[in-house]
């Protein structure tokens, strides 16, 4: 049923001023204001002309089932837009998923998925995802400012920086813990500085322990590379016997 604002005086057997019976439906020249509910099967524009629907409050548009219930709802509000449906698909003009949710899963079909918020991207529980990579240029930055940071596989886990540098920064310890295999440190150096050095003394024994930034050292001075029986590492000189303090280093 479709209503119009202002009364129409002059009928003929085609219609009633701009509205005219036309072969498949009725045809409306203009603009239409409905005052209650618009029914029909098929709402179309002319050919080459858009078409607009307007709402001075909120636009609904629903589908029922043949009970009557409502089983998909688009509801656009003055702050809001609602769609109720078990399943919400986005394609492109080959039909191809870009955008799919429903109750199981949300699956982004195109080729990245893009977030450009200062803030990043948060997820609540865990991410599963084959790569990680951020834009040329750009750093990639894996960060839980409260909480810790769990990166798990069933086979093996990848980093690969090929143009800078990969910084690994926390404030207790850093544990690299392999069960079954081994873990390779494998580079053209490979430094230490900060170690701490056992400084013997005249007739045996151990004195101090300095960390080898505070020493004023030599570049060129060489040490053993001793460890603990936890596997902490210190250096000594290397005429000296490797060992150390438990109660000052080993620790």
């Amino acid at each position: 049923m479709l209503e119009m604002a202002a009364s129409v005086k002059i009928m003929t057997r085609n219609g009633m001023g701009q509205l005219k019976i036309v072969p498949g439906g009725i045809q409306l020249t203009g603009q239409a204001l409905v005052l209650n509910t618009l029914r029909a099967s098929s709402i179309r524009s002319k050919h080459g002309q858009p078409i607009s629907v307007e709402s001075s409050r909120n636009l609904s548009i629903n589908t029922r089932n043949a009970y009557g219930a409502v089983e998909n709802q688009l509801f656009l509000g003055h702050d809001r837009l609602e769609v109720l449906a078990n399943h919400f698909r986005i394609t492109d003009t080959h039909g191809t998923n870009l955008f799919a949710v429903d109750r199981d899963e949300v699956i982004v079909g195109a080729g990245s998925l893009r977030v450009e918020g200062e803030g990043g991207v948060a997820f609540r529980d865990s991410i599963q995802t084959p790569l990680v990579r951020a834009d040329a240029g750009k750093d990639l930055k894996l960060e839980s400012p409260t909480r810790s940071l769990e990166a798990r596989a069933t086979q093996e886990i990848f980093i690969q920086s090929r143009a800078g540098g990969i910084e690994t920064t926390c404030l207790n310890d850093l544990k690299l813990h392999s069960v079954a295999g081994s873990i390779r440190l494998d580079s053209s150096a490979i430094y230490m500085p900060n170690l701490k050095t056992v400084q013997t003394v005249v007739g045996g024994g151990s004195g101090g322990l300095l960390p080898a930034s505070a020493r004023g050292d030599g570049a060129g001075k060489i040490y053993q590379l001793c460890a603990c029986s936890s596997g902490k590492l210190f250096l000594a000189a290397p005429n000296s016997i490797c060992t150390a303090d438990d109660s000052a280093i080993c620790r």
